[in-house]
């Protein structure tokens, strides 16, 4: 299994202090959580794009094209790319570059986003929906495929006969879809052979794994090979040497940001009762000592046989230190047991 973390790059208010962090600081600590988590041997390190005042990145492929310069390995993807939004053109350009930049480690995360701020920002209209991400990713797939390109639809420009630059290393550019319980997006992600992302940041895992099972069946009915077909679980997790210091250290940023969306949507706020319960064994918040996590970790693979884990380590605001501690237990504590059982277990798969 794949390991790595994602984040939003939070410039939300520090609950122990009341102070915002300055985007500059707050993206200076964003490349060494990188190299961080690649010294420490994690696969991937996603960056999400938001155009909100509470994060710091709109522009993930600039942000992980400076980290690709301070990094060997890791994998870097946007978590996610606003396609709905955005022009597949730029996106392809944008991503062919990091990955001429970074030797090949780039992947694009391509979602319609949690929040809408982008829409008007761009000029795009909300009733457009459903119909810009299908249409924008149809145009991206093909920009991977094709070097020059003849295309047209509804709401960009249409191209004839145009060759896109530059070309990047890898062949294809992978391209995941990001889904957050839409069976659309399923269906969608599956019928085309693309890999899965799938968010679980509420409730029991186990609520989730129709659509796993919707993945695979529609991907088998539209004729894809399923061993080349990979999912991916994105969660919030949090790792401390012991339990209590990690749900206590968690908890403060967790319950602004959860509390802070809520009230924009009309949830109710974000209680120490609600984080306790979904921290326990069968709930979707990974916080804990790294024994724990690991345990978690290991109880979702039983259900989906996930190939990727994403870890998203700070929801809110948190001391830079602490985060950075975090991502160390994950590469030195969590990760190495994770990759042998799940290793184990899929040879015994195999032997079966």
């Amino acid at each position: 299994m794949e390991l790595g973390v994602y984040t939003f790059a939070e410039t939300t208010p520090d609950p122990a202090t009341g102070k915002i962090v300055a985007p500059a600081r707050r993206l200076r600590d964003l490349i060494e959580e990188i190299e961080l988590a690649d010294q420490v041997g994690l696969e991937v390190f996603g960056v999400g794009e938001h155009h909100r005042p509470d994060f710091a990145v709109s522009a993930p492929a600039v942000v992980l094209a400076a980290a690709a310069e301070r990094t060997k390995k890791i994998r870097l993807t946007s978590a996610v790319t606003v396609l709905s939004s955005d022009d597949p053109v730029r996106v392809f350009q944008d991503f062919a570059t990091l990955d001429l930049l970074s030797g090949g480690r780039a992947e694009i995360m391509a979602g319609r986003g949690s929040f809408i701020e982008s829409f008007p920002l761009f000029g795009y209209d909300l009733d457009d929906y459903d119909d810009l991400f299908a249409e924008k990713l149809e145009l991206l797939l093909r920009i991977i495929d094709e070097e020059r390109i003849s295309w047209s639809g509804e709401h960009r420009a249409s191209l004839q006969n145009l060759g896109v630059y530059p070309r990047p290393l890898q062949d294809p550019l992978p391209v995941w879809i990001a889904v957050g319980g839409t069976p659309q997006s399923v269906v969608r992600a599956a019928t085309l052979g693309l890999p899965m992302a799938l968010a679980i940041i509420g409730g029991a895992p186990e609520r989730f794994a129709p659509f796993i099972s919707l993945y695979r069946d529609t991907a088998v009915k539209a004729g894809h090979d399923l061993s080349k077909m990979a999912i991916g679980i994105n969660s919030h997790a949090y790792i401390a040497e012991d339990s209590r210091k990690a749900a206590d250290e968690f908890f403060p940023s967790y319950a602004y940001v959860m509390t802070k969306i809520g009230r924009e949507r009309g949830w109710p706020p974000t209680t120490r009762d609600q984080f306790e319960m979904l921290r326990s064994p069968r709930g979707a918040l990974l916080v804990g000592d790294p024994d724990e996590v690991i345990e978690k970790i290991l109880f979702q693979h039983k259900i989906f046989g996930h190939q990727r884990f994403l870890a998203q380590m700070s929801v809110g605001t948190m001391p830079h230190r602490q985060v950075m501690r975090s991502i160390e237990l994950f590469g030195t504590k969590v990760a190495p047991v994770v990759r042998r059982e799940t290793t184990a277990a899929s040879a015994a798969d195999v032997r079966v």
